[in-house]
């Protein structure tokens, strides 16, 4: 019986010091491919995500994306991007009210195109924000993120298949 209450009680103190925390977040896309300066604008960036660390100290993060692509690049219709990601984030705490942060990353996914059918890619990000704390439990996120991404090859008749992503987008996180 001892050894019962302490197992929970190591087990509820692990969770008392556990740092997860879950957020949304919302922002414009826009990507410029390497080859005949094609472009797309993405609207609708969505992003879920959950992480484990602390808003002041350091934190990794795992996340969804979707986005629709309306470039005439890679597909003739609205193509739809799915992704995931892990990032390393790193918070600075200045006793100001906001929370300044970076943040570094891998990630992929895949880009449904009418014309090609599903393209894999892999990224490589990097992004800056500010954290706004509306109290232990709740706060805001304004950022941006760069992320370099590398598409499959699709065709021989192409010379490079990457584009630079830029990404402005703004969030709320649950902290528990």
């Amino acid at each position: 019986m001892k050894k019962i209450a302490l197992f929970f009680l190591l087990l509820s103190s692990l969770y008392a010091e556990a740092k997860f925390y879950t957020g949304a977040s919302y922002g414009y896309l826009n990507e410029d491919f390497e080859q005949d300066n094609a472009k797309a604008n993405e609207v609708d960036v969505l992003k879920i995500k959950v992480g484990y660390g602390e808003r002041e100290a350091y934190a990794a993060e795992f996340s969804l994306d979707y986005s629709e692509a309306d470039s005439q690049y890679l597909s003739t219709n609205v193509a739809q991007r799915y992704a995931m990601g892990i990032d390393l984030v790193k918070g600075f705490d200045y006793d100001i009210y906001i929370i300044p942060f970076f943040k570094a990353g891998i990630g992929t996914g895949y880009l449904d195109s009418s014309d090609h059918g599903k393209i894999t890619f892999g990224s490589f990000k990097v992004g800056a924000g500010t954290l706004i704390p509306l109290n232990e439990h709740f706060d805001f996120e304004l950022g941006y993120e760069y992320k370099y991404i590398s598409y499959e090859k699709i065709s021989d008749d192409r010379n490079s298949d990457r584009s630079d992503v830029n990404i402005i987008y703004a969030g709320f996180n649950v902290r528990f």
